[in-house]
């Protein structure tokens, strides 16, 4: 078995001994492998964990843990293994901010990773050509918070690890930010508003919607603008800000359709007759699929016209099943309405005129004394 002699041990090099060496060789040692072993521990357990769970919060921690660079470990564990030794003061005035530039290092790491797990989680979302804006914009946004991100990093690291002084950049950096904010409000309004859309998610690509006076599909949502095809053929963009500020209406998340239409019959339709119609539009309308009846009643006396109105519910959202169910009774009604000798009323009036009688109107034709005649 290898000895090394007392003497070699307690030998000094650069102000230490050899078994001060060796001990902060194996103190480093020690803390990589613990390091390593740990990570990959953590790394398959909490997997197997996350597996097992319908929540995200363990599938963020293993991106985390994993996220771990190797260099990182090694650097702490030298840190740690020089923190044994007794060093020049030049050197022992870098360790401090080695350790905060390792670990502000590592922070910034685990941020991205962050930031990408969060990506890649609404991207898993968005896998339809039709979805294609939406993920160039989450790409974008996740772009952008890791420039924040690593500038916030650069600007802590300046401030406590090189000890320079940012509070006049900072506040340079605030007044040109508001400066170009106030240039630019509109643009930063249709923006945020993006960011909302993508949020909040009122509609997406290839949904049907209506807004003011406004109805098409959407076709692209922009970080400015949205684009929606009408249904008349033409492209009508709109600024996201003034979208969201208007009532929109989703067609495409309809789960049904509701009808009410009005039937008008002549004045002249026999009492029962007209009091068996209700229940008779009732079974036209309940013999369609799929279709929930709700009501249908005598409702009002018109001018030309007694109305029948009746209320159903189309069961699918499909504009083109709606009309298909809609003729489908409007046929059938006209057929039970012939059986019956029900009349359709129309717009009309009746005029009674009460004028003179014949004698009356002999005697208003007679001349009058004093008249002359017709002339020549």
């Amino acid at each position: 078995m290898l000895t090394l002699p007392v003497d070699f041990l307690h030998r000094q090099f650069f102000n230490n001994s050899v078994q001060t060496w060796l001990g902060a060789a194996l103190a480093a040692a020690v803390a990589l492998f613990i390091g390593l072993i740990a990570r990959r521990l953590l790394v398959s357990r909490l997997a197997v964990l996350a597996k097992r769970t319908s929540g995200h919060i363990d599938d963020m921690l293993v991106e985390l843990i994993a996220g771990t660079r190797t260099w990182v470990l090694v650097a702490l564990a030298i840190l740690i293994g020089a923190a044994q030794l007794v060093l020049p003061p030049r050197i022992e005035r870098f360790i401090d901010p080695l350790w905060r530039l390792v670990l502000l290092w590592q922070a910034a790491v685990w941020g991205v990773c962050a930031i990408r797990f969060w990506a890649q989680l609404h991207l898993e979302r968005r896998t339809t050509s039709q979805e294609r804006t939406s993920v160039a914009m989450i790409n974008a946004m996740a772009v952008g918070a890791k420039v924040a991100l690593w500038v916030l990093i650069a600007l802590t690291a300046m401030k406590s690890v090189f000890g320079v002084e940012i509070t006049a950049l900072i506040t340079g950096l605030g007044v040109g930010g508001i400066a170009i904010a106030l240039a630019v409000q509109n643009i930063l309004g249709d923006i945020l508003a993006a960011l909302a859309i993508v949020f909040d998610k009122p509609f997406d690509v290839g949904d049907s919607i209506g807004v003011d006076n406004v109805s098409g599909t959407v076709e692209h949502i922009g970080l400015k603008t949205t684009h929606i095809r009408s249904v008349s053929g033409e492209q009508i963009i709109i600024g996201n800000g003034d979208l969201l500020k208007s009532r929109l209406r989703n067609f495409r998340r309809m789960t049904q359709r509701r009808v009410a239409f009005n039937l008008d019959v002549t004045y002249d339709t026999p009492g029962p007759v007209l009091a068996k119609l209700p229940a008779m539009v009732e079974q036209i309308v309940s013999a369609q699929t799929p279709v929930r009846f709700d009501r249908s009643h005598v409702s009002s006396f018109g001018e030309s016209a007694i109305r029948v109105e009746t209320v159903y519910y189309v069961l699918d959202p499909d504009y083109k099943k709606c009309m298909d169910i809609q003729q489908a009774i409007n046929l059938e009604i006209l057929d039970r309405f012939t059986a019956e000798e029900v009349k359709f009323a129309f717009p009309s009036h009746t005029v009674y005129h009460e004028g003179l009688v014949a004698k009356d109107i002999a005697v208003a034709r007679q001349p009058q004394a004093g008249d002359s005649g017709p002339e020549d």
